[in-house]
């Protein structure tokens, strides 16, 4: 009796894998087209970066292995700490106004002489459950003045203290409070833009849809950096990229192991939500009727597949959406600006891009 139970457990459990195992991918049709991709042929520019990015993933391992031994709340904080003192020692340009977009604490960050009756609502990159308006002030400094705008970079409330939807409603209720207010005071936005990276990019498509759906005033142009867009974390470069990817590689590493398909139950317990919902998988929606949307993402880095599924989906459903790739940059390398030339070049895309949605 026992052995003819084991029997069927054993045939069972092989008919599972063998059905994940075998059954196509229904995003795979979203892996092309690749996308332009941006590759410097100048050798002083090639050696200018490779000696950039060495110093880089020196100062990654030397910041972030010290939590390798922490667990639980204390790698939590440690990480949190991490990040908005990472970029301590750069001195901004910008003016930074502290305030509070409704409920959310935020700050205004303002380049010289530009229009601030332009706002652009960033929102931070983090997984989640670090990051700060402080920690990306690299990136918001740098849209203000090429945005010709004004920056509202909004703390929103991170996990695991609170869950991705709370994030989001920060995000909308932020976005809803800039089109109606700026650094001077209550005024209506002349132009309004939408950006973020990481999970920040996650959380920026998330509010794009939501944007939609409820019929509030569209941004006139989204930027998502390197955006988390399917929280189940299936997307082919995730393991693919594991290697190559210099910043998001411990994350990843440690679900290498797992097999491919009980990802998604590992992203469902990450996320604490079903991670099917587009309201926290953005690719899995609706992508009809979005404003301009500008994706950027490198080609070594685990979330590039995220980008180009998002990209291309959107695209067929009749979106104005663009995939830019940059290769072996890491993950968000807009932050190393202008340490590397091509967060440099990354941003003059951006630029360009902003000004043809004026």
């Amino acid at each position: 009796m026992l052995s003819s139970l084991l029997l069927v457990g054993s045939v069972f459990i092989l008919a599972v894998v063998a059905y994940f195992s075998l059954r196509k991918d229904a995003l795979s049709q979203y892996d092309l087209p690749l996308g332009q991709r941006f590759v410097s042929t100048d050798p002083s520019v090639v050696e200018q970066s490779q000696k950039a990015l060495r110093r880089i993933k020196a100062k990654v391992r030397a910041a972030t292995g010290r939590g390798a031994a922490l667990s639980g709340k204390k790698r939590i904080d440690h990480m949190r700490n991490v990040m908005d003192n990472f970029f301590a020692h750069v001195e901004v340009k910008s003016k930074i106004i502290s305030t509070t977009a409704g409920t959310v604490p935020a700050e205004w960050i303002i380049a010289p002489n530009v229009d601030t009756s332009h706002r652009l609502l960033y929102i931070h990159g983090g997984a989640f459950f670090a990051g700060s308006p402080r920690s990306h002030r690299v990136i918001t400094s740098k849209l203000s003045e090429i945005g010709n705008c004004a920056v509202l970079a909004i703390d929103y409330r991170l996990t695991p203290e609170y869950t991705r939807l709370d994030c989001l409603k920060d995000c909308q209720d932020g976005y809803v409070w800039m089109l109606n207010n700026g650094p001077e005071g209550g005024s209506q936005a002349a132009n309004a833009y939408v950006a973020g990276d990481s999970a920040g990019g996650n959380l920026t498509l998330c509010l794009t849809a939501w944007v939609r759906d409820t019929e509030k005033r569209a941004p006139n142009a989204v930027v998502a950096l390197s955006p988390i867009t399917d929280s189940r974390l299936s997307s082919p470069s995730i393991k693919a990229n594991l290697e190559s990817d210099v910043i998001l590689k411990s994350l990843a590493k440690q679900l290498s192991w797992v097999p491919s398909m009980f990802i998604s139950l590992v992203a469902r317990r990450l996320a604490k939500h079903d991670t099917k919902d587009p309201r926290i998988s953005p690719l899995l929606g609706d992508l009809s009727r979005l404003p301009p949307i500008l994706v950027q993402a490198s080609d070594s880095e685990i979330l590039r597949d995220d980008g180009r599924r998002y990209v291309n989906k959107a695209v067929a459903a009749g979106s104005n959406a663009v995939l830019q790739l940059w290769a072996n940059m890491p993950h968000v390398w807009q932050i190393f600006d202008p340490e590397l030339p091509e967060a440099s070049e990354a941003f003059e895309e951006i630029k360009l891009f902003l000004e043809r949605h004026t």
